[in-house]
């Protein structure tokens, strides 16, 4: 009976669920399907595929197997791009959880400008990449740029920055962690928010400090939205590539290709260097990357995450 009465809910919901459903299917099943089936081939690009008629004879026309995973991984660019990926986690990760519980815990107080401070921290996250990117283009500039100017102010003399091989991913890092703080500190903002003061005030009686309270009761309590936030951010930093296309010269990746990451490489092999299959390889060796992040990242939160409230 409860069967029957679960199918007839579900289809009386199903006309309701019916666009949301098409729009999953023909804009992201559809694709994801369609590159998995295209990263086995050696398609170019350039001809033509017909969707209904002709799509599996294509795959048969262009079928190379895995080949284009055997070359990917023999040819062990794909190496130093994961760890130009990585580098760039461990520089981006720890600087933006940082500055973003420095964000949450200064809009957390109550102050008359709290909601200047709000509009202020959140202007970069609504500045669109593009803009943001030529920004700090101009302030990383050697010559003519703001950054180098203060540093001679004081004696020192800044570095090439983008256009050196060691400091052109801490550019992008800098960049990334300008755009997206405010991002993360607002949802930050929201689990301070919402800790319940008792705890506070029980820490008070216990004599605790404020490093005590934060350590003991702020972090733990804000352990599930930091977990979010990580989780986020570092599927997001995987997914690198519009500061480095516009901030390196030409979108080049850098000099000697200091800045080569994972989905600037999937760009580049997919519309410039006219090999699909090969991009869409490397787009599939990408989904297992994240997902065996996100994966591991689950196991591990058993260990830091409280979910008592």
């Amino acid at each position: 009976m409860k069967r029957l009465k679960s199918k007839h809910s579900f289809i009386s919901a199903l006309p309701f669920l019916a666009p949301s459903l098409a729009g999953l299917i023909l804009f992201s099943l559809i694709p994801i399907l369609a590159s998995l089936a295209i990263s086995v081939t050696g398609w170019s690009g350039m001809s033509r595929v017909s969707l209904f008629n002709g799509f599996f004879a294509f795959v048969q026309t262009h079928f190379i197997g895995l080949t284009n995973y055997l070359d990917i991984f023999s040819d062990g660019e794909v190496w130093r791009v994961l760890s130009h990926n990585a580098y760039f986690i461990i520089l981006y990760l720890p600087l933006m959880l940082l500055l973003s519980l420095l964000v949450a815990s200064i809009l957390h107080h109550k102050s008359r400008a709290a909601g200047k401070y709000r509009v202020m921290y959140y202007i970069p996250v609504l500045t669109s990449w593009v803009a943001g990117a030529l920004i700090w283009k101009w302030l990383l500039s050697p010559e003519y740029g703001l950054v180098n100017n203060i540093l001679a102010f004081f004696g020192v003399d800044g570095p090439l920055w983008l256009q050196s091989e060691v400091w052109a991913m801490p550019s992008i890092v800098l960049a990334s962690v300008w755009k997206d703080m405010g991002f993360y500190g607002m949802i930050l903002l929201a689990g301070l928010t919402g800790i319940n003061p008792e705890y506070y005030d029980a820490a008070d009686i216990d004599g605790a400090n404020r490093w005590r309270k934060y350590t003991r009761v702020t972090l733990p309590m804000l352990s599930p939205i930091l977990f979010y936030v990580i989780m986020l951010s570092l599927i997001n930093a995987f997914q690198l590539f519009p500061q480095i296309m516009i901030m390196t010269k030409n979108g080049d990746a850098g000099p000697n290709g200091a800045t080569m990451v994972m989905v600037e490489r999937i760009y580049k092999y997919a519309f410039r260097y006219g090999r699909m299959g090969y991009a869409a390889a490397y787009s599939w060796i990408l989904f297992i990357v994240i997902f065996s992040f996100t994966a591991l990242q689950n196991i591990l939160q058993k260990r830091w995450v409280h979910y008592d409230s």
